[in-house]
């Protein structure tokens, strides 16, 4: 039986997530880049504040005592920040782009991809014992 609590956790987390998913949607991972960097020129903080989902990741590590499955969903949520923010740094600041970087972010990509952590992340979260 699914505690109450984590089924709660579950719905938090796919609203924040839809939240993420519907300011950063494009057709290609560079237009989805474009839309980061439009926040991150801004004012990183306003870039790191649009990311809603790292910071309840970070909460919920806490609350559950640093469980298994929160650490993990932890530790993907920081490295998909991380990744983008260096990818903005190397296309738009460096303007530093390996070529096959390159032809990466100009292929089009499935329109359900940047649904899928809305899909894997709340399995994380259902492992995650109180």
């Amino acid at each position: 039986m699914i505690n109450e609590m984590i089924l709660n956790f579950v719905i938090i987390f796919v609203l924040l997530e839809l939240y993420e998913v519907t300011w950063q949607k494009e057709s290609t991972l560079m237009g989805m880049l474009l839309n980061m960097h439009r926040y991150y020129r801004k004012n990183i903080f306003l870039f790191l504040a649009m990311n809603p989902t790292f910071y309840f990741s970070i909460w919920l590590a806490m609350v559950t005592n640093y469980n298994g499955g929160a650490m993990l969903l932890l530790f993907i949520k920081t490295v998909d920040l991380a990744t983008k923010i260096i990818l903005i740094d190397m296309v738009f600041t460096k303007k530093e782009i390996p070529e096959d970087i390159a032809v990466t972010l100009l292929r089009p990509i499935n329109k359900y991809l940047p649904y899928i952590g809305i899909v894997i992340y709340p399995l994380l979260i259902l492992t995650i014992e109180l």
